[in-house]
């Protein structure tokens, strides 16, 4: 419950800049869809738990490249020329317009498929 704001926020502004979303709550994370999932919310562990804020959550998103930022945690390359990428939040200041731009790219290339 402590992450919830966490989630509101980027819910709040994908819904807000991102057209036509769906969501889809699961056991283990919430999708975003457009004509495809394009990011997903969870608990994922993407660091050592020593190493991980008490509250956080994990975005992950889809890109056709890999993003080169100190913001990323793991970025792996299921297909070739789409690159998965996960990071944490554990603020809602983290849901700002850099990480908006990756989820609305994110969403783009989902729908480009």
């Amino acid at each position: 419950m402590d992450a919830l704001p966490l989630y509101e926020a980027l819910e709040k502004r994908i819904l807000n800049e991102i057209e036509d979303v769906r969501i889809k709550v699961q056991k283990t994370q919430i999708s975003f869809y457009n004509k495809h999932l394009f990011a997903c919310v969870s608990f994922a562990r993407v660091r050592k738990k020593s190493g991980c804020p008490p509250v956080y959550i994990v975005v992950t998103f889809g890109l056709q490249h890999q993003l080169e930022s100190p913001r990323i945690e793991i970025a792996t390359e299921p297909y070739p020329s789409r690159w998965t990428h996960h990071l944490l939040i554990s603020e809602p200041e983290e849901v700002n317009d850099e990480l908006m731009g990756w989820i609305k790219e994110a969403a783009a290339f989902s729908a480009a498929k």
